[in-house]
């Protein structure tokens, strides 16, 4: 059931952001829609070098809900910590600057508080379609495999990632686990390494994912390959930071299937029956991710042709031994920031 009105006073929306003029006057829009349903909206500069500040400035005037705070430390995990100490909210919703939201967005998670032993909500998250071509559909078909993987062990309660695009936890929760304290220095992971502190200290059925187009968030995708490389590169790179077996193993396990897929390219090489193989294993592959993510992505509206499953199918393992690479011999740059 849905929290009474008079607590949705004690809600603090958080939104750090760092360079966002081009996405600034659309953020703008999307707060309007939710000033009702929060008690303020705190948008925090983490010292951007375009004219973001200004926008959001010029944007609020003289609104009661807004207020635009210049975050003193370096990094997002900085951002948001130093806003939840300035938030009079008990619940803190957290999201990012390029993200739009459905009307019942907040209103559905603050449902879940309602629950005294629920600490954090997740919701899903998913890249929009801005063009038309491979590069969109292929983010949204590799979200829609996030989004399965994060509800699949959320349900069998071993939650092993969610989206600080489209998360919620009480202020005293936060600051009973100490915050982003032990992994602040990373740049990525104010949502992964927050939810692991969580599930510890309280167990793993105080955090909850819902997974409903209702609580969908949705993101802007990235503009081209290298951009996209880079934000998995920085997103991926928190992994080898986390000390539990079930982190490492589900790495392993996926990067050992990127390794199937391309070595099976060599069986066409070897004769008639081996090329039968090798069809037959990618006729799977790519029917299964075709049926399955097919029907994430339908859940929430979005229908995508077989032939962008056909080209993620061959695509995806290049790309993502791509990112591991990066994550070991590379460096990632975001909003003019190197790792």
């Amino acid at each position: 059931m849905d929290l009474p009105e008079t607590d949705k006073s004690q809600v603090s929306l958080i939104i750090p952001f760092r360079n966002e003029s081009e996405n600034a006057e659309e953020l703008l829009r999307q707060l309007a829609k939710m000033e009702a349903n929060v008690g303020e909206i705190l948008l925090v500069n983490d010292h951007s070098e375009d004219d973001s500040r200004i926008i959001f400035e010029r944007g609020a005037g003289d609104s009661n809900h807004i207020k635009i705070l210049d975050s003193p430390g370096i990094g997002k995990k900085a951002a948001v910590e130093f806003a939840v100490k300035q938030a009079k909210g008990s619940i803190i919703l957290v999201s990012d600057a390029d993200c739009t939201f459905s009307e019942t967005w907040v209103k559905k998670l603050l449902a879940q508080f309602s629950d005294p032993t629920v600490q954090l909500v997740a919701g899903p998250v998913l890249s929009q379609m801005e063009r038309d071509g491979f590069l969109d559909r292929f983010q949204q078909i590799e979200w829609a495999s996030i989004l399965l993987l994060t509800h699949y062990f959320f349900h069998i309660q071993k939650p092993l990632m969610c989206s600080a695009a489209n998360l919620a936890y009480r202020k005293a929760t936060f600051i009973a686990v100490g915050g982003f304290s032990g992994n602040a220095n990373i740049a990525s992971g104010d949502d992964e390494f927050l939810l692991k502190k969580i599930m510890k200290k309280y167990g793993p059925a105080s955090c909850r994912y819902l997974r409903n187009q209702e609580t969908l968030v949705w993101t802007r995708p990235q503009e081209d390959f290298f951009a996209l490389l880079n934000q998995r590169m920085r997103w991926a790179g928190k992994w080898k930071k986390h000390s539990s077996f079930s982190h490492l193993m589900t790495s392993v396990v996926f990067a050992a299937f990127q390794m199937v897929w391309i070595s099976s390219f060599c069986l066409p090489f070897f004769g008639g029956f081996f090329t039968l193989i090798f069809l037959g294993i990618w006729g799977v592959k790519i029917g299964m991710e075709s049926r399955v993510l097919g029907k994430v992505l339908r859940s929430f509206g979005i229908s995508i042709p077989i032939e962008y499953y056909i080209k993620t199918g061959f695509f995806h393992p290049l790309y993502v031994l791509l990112t591991v690479s990066g994550i070991f011999f590379g460096k990632f740059v975001w909003k003019g920031r190197s790792d």
